[in-house]
């Protein structure tokens, strides 16, 4: 008979400054292929009603990743040669960019987003930049990874963007200050070498470097504005600090952990479960479309690595006439996971029971349980379970705003994990 969680509270109560500029690192181009649509060239001038109706997007077959540059991961724009006219910090928000065509400042026009001067040449005689002019920022990851897809969105410059842009990563242990990046010791990888991009559109770049990095360095030619920067990819956790940790969320996407499924996205990304801290606000968690069938949905989670779970918590901060009833969670140990790359093959629709293409059954640790609304529901294994994948069950619809599975890893997990550590893609 498999352990099962019991609460930890009482049986009627659980259940319910500037730096200089410096040339680009000359670094051989990682080889980008050009599966994303490259947009460029001006867009038209705004002409008033929604700014967004005709901004130019696609769906990037990266964008389900995690944004490893995502502000509330701890991701942050350490430093800028220019912001005269919108602040570097605005990268990184994690909302789209907003447009107010009355808004001007004693700088000129307020835009959501960072935005250099304009660049001038050396005299009369030369007045227009020289070709390796460039402005640039240095951003520090929120979660050092591997990078596979970036967007540099140029929302609402649509006269003022640049011509074009590139894109170099490194990693550096411990927290380095700006100097520290820019010193000529460090070595830079090129993940988009530069290219030219348009006006009022995400522009899309796939990555394949397949390397870990902690930092990257966002270039514009000659000089333009940039709404905001996001990074996808794969987490990918220091084996060490993990190990000094001992007992830790499983899950957590800072840690590794990672959605592969949910039977419904319709108001918020099942992603939102593993992100930092309590929920603060309702769409920060997850929830789901309201059920006129008698199925139920389901989120399918797979651990950083085989792991064995003692507790766990279960969360529905902010939901409160809208939490899931009822909550079931199991588990299964497929096998060892190949590192970032692998992928699921399963698809969610309504009535899928979840199983996937890898095989093996699931077993239930947590049985049917009531859930209370805008409470933090903890559970206690009565024994360690060995796990890879963890399944949540709600019933009937709603949702929950964080899933926390606190555990260790087994010594053959921490051992893969440190292989991958060294060699990524091992």
């Amino acid at each position: 008979m498999p352990p099962t969680a019991s609460p930890t509270e009482s049986p009627s109560a659980a259940p319910a400054p500037t730096t200089p500029a410096v040339p680009v690192p000359t670094t051989p181009a990682v080889p980008v292929p050009t599966t994303p649509p490259a947009f460029t060239g001006d867009a038209r001038p705004y002409g008033g009603g929604d700014p967004y109706a005709d901004y130019r997007t696609a769906d990037f077959p990266f964008s389900h990743l995690a944004d490893l540059a995502d502000r509330r991961l701890g991701a942050a724009v350490i430093a800028a040669n220019d912001e005269f006219f919108a602040e570097r910090e605005n990268l990184l928000t994690p909302t789209p960019a907003v447009f107010d065509p009355e808004h001007f400042g004693h700088k000129g026009k307020v835009m959501d987003g960072w935005e250099t001067r304009r660049r001038r040449g050396a005299s009369a005689r030369t007045p227009h930049p020289a070709d390796d002019d460039h402005d640039w920022a240095l951003i520090r990851l929120g979660a050092p990874g591997i990078v596979r897809g970036i967007v540099v969105d140029t929302a609402h410059f649509r006269g003022n963007y640049p011509r074009s842009v590139s894109v170099q990563a490194t990693s550096v242990p411990g927290s380095p200050s700006p100097d520290d990046l820019l010193a000529d010791d460090v070595e830079w990888t090129t993940l988009v070498p530069r290219t030219p991009v348009g006006g009022h559109a995400a522009n899309g770049f796939t990555v394949s470097a397949g390397q870990r990095f902690t930092h990257l360095r966002l270039n514009q030619h000659p000089d333009g504005g940039i709404a905001r920067l996001r990074v996808h990819g794969d987490v990918a956790p220091d084996p060490a600090w993990l190990a000094a940790l001992g007992t830790f969320d499983l899950a957590a996407l800072e840690n590794g952990g990672r959605v592969e499924d949910a039977s419904d996205r319709f108001y918020s990304p099942a992603a939102n479960t593993i992100r930092p801290g309590r929920s603060r606000k309702m769409d920060d968690g997850w929830e789901t479309r309201r059920r006129r069938d008698h199925g139920n949905d389901w989120i399918r989670y797979r651990l950083v690595e085989q792991a064995e779970i003692r507790a766990m918590e279960i969360d529905t901060a902010c939901l409160k006439g809208n939490s899931a009833g009822w909550a079931a969670v199991s588990i299964r140990d497929t096998a060892p996971d190949t590192g970032p790359d692998r992928r699921s093959t399963e698809r969610s629709t309504d009535g899928d029971t979840g199983a996937g293409t890898d095989g093996g059954q699931w077993t239930e640790i947590l049985p049917r349980t009531r859930l209370q609304p805008d409470t933090n529901h903890r559970f206690l294994l009565d024994a360690p379970v060995t796990a890879r994948e963890v399944r949540i069950d709600i019933y009937p619809d709603g949702g929950i705003s964080r899933l926390r599975l606190f555990g260790s890893l087994t010594p053959e997990a921490g051992a893969r994990l440190a292989a991958r550590h060294r060699e990524p893609g091992s």
